[in-house]
Formats: structure tokens, C-alpha cells, sequence
């Protein structure tokens, strides 16, 4: 009886452990078949962080195999490149070499020094190969623009800050540095009015840019300058650089357009054609829009829209999903109460935002643009249409407001860099922007209604 016994009680363990064991593989099955949003989510934060700070996506082939960029970044001295805007990540330099920064023991006119900062992934977006001690090939990633670091071991030298535009980065003077820029001058002369531009005429315009800004339409139609100057608004002048201020990579999510200008689309169009138009890797990119040959002039003749490589040799597209993920996953720097804004002038400007000066209208709390297609265009915002109109939307983007206040401040860059709004920097503070805006929609706003109006844009 008491094997019987015994022998029954072990009976429905077993099953309940075979069960058990069913169970467990039924689950894991089933966990492969349909995924886990949170294993998901981590795998592309992890591969779109790779891909934004360290991929070239091949532009090697580009930068180095037509422009020879190797040869001038082999010749900058560190002084040199971070006077260009370059920055520094101290995160991936050894504890001597920062302590020998911080005590000026670093040589910083040997281009030797730059190579060695660049052999260990320190300069934020751009990757070196090396034979021996020799650079051979240079290529650049998404980090080089948007990008930037916290100074904290010296200006242009310290922790990485993903996302952040580098409101310092002279990129126009760096790509005029090229010893062969023929291939630029090629595409640019495709463009009717620009048939007998020379390398200096490309490198005059390039070194029209200034810091924190880039003409990405130039090599779509060719338009270097904007027929009408324009200072806080009023056309005063002409011909100024069609360049605009490079975009942050952060608070994108949860609204549609990310660009300056309208029509374009969405961060994951953009990344695909910088990645495949302007860094010049080797990958696809499809856009028949710009197969307008009145708009988009070297677009078209080039046929930029209609990018297509090998699918077992394309280095972009399998990259875009984690780059966007990474780059959703993003938030906007939080401003900090008594120290990027005060408070209590924030509360009024609150009440002004979505009332008197009905700034809400279009920047809806708390995305800060329009839910939905948010583009004006450049007659409803009453301003001149030269960068709308190069683009398909032929408007302006409402722009994501959050995190105004680090330009304001000038955080994380040089002091001259610092303020610098809207899509071309035309205004210089926020100040300004309000003042604008008072002027040219008759909003009857008092000075001290704007100042507490420009406190509550720094608290976004």
C-alpha cells in the first residue's frame, strides 16, 4: 500500500512538471514568434546609437576615394579642428590623456595628436582607417552635425550629448579643406545658371556658410544665396547664404514633419536621403519629386531620387529603423526652474502663449507644433519665401519649441554661436522672434508681456 501509495503521488508530479515543461516551450515559441516590444526596443536603442555616433553607411568611398578629405584631416592640428567646431568625447580618451588636456600638457598644433583622437573614436563623427600609423581612409557620421559635448574638461572637450545640433561645427569651411572638390563642382554645374562655376567659387560658397549651418537644397538647385537679405524679419539687403541652421535630433517624437521647411517628411526620410544624398553612402534612396527639373535642377539631371545599389551591398537601408527608433527615443533637454527661466514671468508668458499672443494656435501644447501636417506657408507666416519654396512643400515646418532655452543660454557651445532662431538664424535672440511676431500679426504685446513671453519659451 505504501508503494501504491508513493507511487501516486509521483504520477501527477511528473505530469505537472511535463506540463510545466510544455508550457515553458509552448511559451518561448510563442515569444519568438510574435517578439517582446521591450527586448525590441532596447536591441534598436542599442544598434541606432552604433549607427548615429560611429556609422559611415561606406561614404569612405565618397570622402576619401573622390575627395581625398584624408589628406587635410591628416594635416589639422587639434587646435585647428576645434576651432572648426569639431568636439572631443573625453568618455573615450584614457584618464592621462584628460588630466594631461586639463594641465595644457597636450600638444595642440601636432596633427599627430588629431590622428590619435581619431584612432580612438573620440572625434564625434568621423571615423578613421588606418595602415600603420597612416590615415588612409576618412568617412563621417550623423554625430558630426547633431551632435555636441558638454565642455567639461575644456571647450570642445568632454561628454557626448547625442541628439544636440553642434551649433559650432564650421562644416562649409571643412568640406572647402577637400584637395578635389571637382566632383562637387561636376554635380553643381548641372544646374543651368551655375554651368561655369570653378572649385573656388564652390569654396567661396561653402565658406559662406558659418558655423552651425548647412545648404543641403545647394545640390538640388544649385541656389547658393537668398536674393533678400533679411535682419529680424525686414528684407534689408540681398544675397546672403542660403545655409540654415543645422536641426536638433531631439523631441522628435509624435509629430510628423522634422525639417526646416515643409513637404519633405518625416526624421526617417531625412535619413535616408542625408545618408544616401548628402553623406554620399552607398545605399538607395527614392523620391520622384525630385525628378522636377524646374525645382530641383541637379537633382533631376543627376537623378538623386532614383538611388538604387544591390540589396547585399546597400549599408543604409537595413540601418534606418534602430537610427530612428534611437533618435524618437531622444527627449528634449528639460529646462531648469531659477536657472534657464524664471518661474513666475514663465507663468505669465503661460497665459499670454495660448491667449493674447496666440502663439497656441499652431504650437499646440506639448508637442509644440500641429498634430497632423504641420506646415505654414511662407504668406501665412508673412516672411519671405526663399527656403520655402525649395522645398516640395513650398511652406515652412511649425517647429518643435521645446528646448529653445539652450540656444538661448548659448549651453554646450561657443559664446558668439549662442541664440540664432528660425530655419536660417535671421533672429538673434528670443527677444527678437516675439518682437517679430508682435510687428507682423499686430499682437499689441508690452515689453514687459514679451519678456515674460520669451521666459515661458525657455521653460519648454
Amino acid at each position: 500500500m505504501k508503494l501504491l501509495h508513493s507511487t501516486l503521488l509521483i504520477v501527477p508530479a511528473v505530469l505537472m512538471t511535463g506540463l510545466a515543461l510544455a508550457g515553458s516551450e509552448d511559451g518561448e515559441k510563442r515569444h519568438q514568434f510574435l517578439g517582446s516590444p521591450e527586448h525590441n526596443a532596447k536591441q534598436l536603442i542599442d544598434e541606432g546609437r552604433h549607427i548615429f555616433r560611429f556609422d559611415t553607411y561606406g561614404d569612405e568611398a565618397f570622402w576619401t576615394g573622390q575627395l581625398h578629405m584624408q589628406q587635410s584631416v591628416s594635416s589639422l592640428p587639434p587646435k585647428t579642428a576645434l576651432a572648426l567646431g569639431l568636439k572631443v568625447d573625453s568618455e573615450a580618451l584614457p584618464p592621462p590623456v584628460i588630466e594631461a588636456i586639463k594641465h595644457g600638457n597636450v600638444n595642440l598644433n601636432d596633427p599627430a595628436v588629431t590622428l590619435q583622437l581619431i584612432k580612438q573614436n573620440a572625434v564625434l563623427g568621423v571615423v578613421g582607417t588606418f595602415n600603420n600609423n597612416t590615415l588612409s581612409k576618412v568617412g563621417f557620421t550623423c554625430a558630426l552635425c547633431h551632435s555636441t559635448v558638454d565642455n567639461s574638461i575644456a571647450p570642445g572637450i568632454g561628454r557626448r550629448i547625442d541628439g544636440l545640433a553642434n551649433r559650432d561645427l564650421n562644416i562649409g569651411a571643412i568640406i572647402a579643406t577637400a584637395p578635389n572638390l571637382e566632383p562637387v563642382v561636376n554635380l553643381l554645374r548641372l544646374a543651368p545658371q551655375d554651368a561655369s562655376i570653378t572649385a573656388q567659387d564652390v569654396r567661396n560658397v561653402l565658406h559662406s556658410w558659418g558655423p552651425g549651418k548647412f545648404d543641403a537644397e545647394l545640390f538640388l538647385d544649385g541656389k547658393a544665396f537668398n536674393p533678400m537679405q533679411v535682419t529680424n524679419g525686414e528684407v534689408t539687403g540681398t544675397n546672403v547664404s542660403g545655409a540654415t541652421l543645422l536641426p536638433n535630433a531631439r523631441g522628435l517624437s509624435g509629430h510628423n514633419l522634422h525639417t526646416w521647411t515643409g513637404g519633405w517628411g518625416t526624421v526617417s526620410y531625412w535619413n535616408a536621403f542625408v545618408a544616401v544624398n548628402e553623406l554620399h553612402g552607398v545605399g538607395t534612396f527614392f523620391d520622384e519629386r525630385l525628378d522636377n527639373a524646374k525645382q530641383f535642377p541637379i537633382a533631376a539631371a543627376a537623378r538623386l531620387g532614383h538611388v538604387s545599389v544591390d540589396p547585399d551591398r546597400d549599408q543604409v537601408t537595413g540601418k534606418l529603423a534602430a537610427l530612428h527608433f534611437y533618435q524618437l527615443a531622444l527627449p528634449s533637454v528639460q529646462p531648469r526652474p531659477d536657472i534657464d527661466f524664471d518661474p513666475a514671468a514663465a507663468a505669465r508668458g503661460d497665459e499670454l502663449f495660448s491667449g493674447k499672443a496666440n502663439c497656441n494656435s499652431c504650437h499646440h501644447e506639448p508637442l509644440w507644433t500641429e498634430p497632423g501636417w504641420n506646415q505654414h506657408t511662407a504668406r501665412e507666416m508673412k516672411i519671405d519665401s526663399f527656403e520655402s519654396e525649395r522645398s516640395p512643400g513650398h511652406a515652412y515646418q511649425t517647429m518643435n519649441l521645446a528646448g529653445l532655452f539652450v540656444r538661448e543660454r548659448g549651453l554646450f557651445m561657443s559664446p558668439k554661436n549662442k541664440g540664432r532662431f528660425y530655419h536660417d538664424g535671421r533672429f538673434q535672440t528670443l527677444w527678437d522672434v516675439v518682437n517679430s511676431y508682435d510687428s507682423r500679426f499686430n499682437l499689441g504685446l508690452s515689453d514687459e508681456e514679451k519678456q515674460d513671453l520669451v521666459e515661458y519659451l525657455k521653460s519648454l
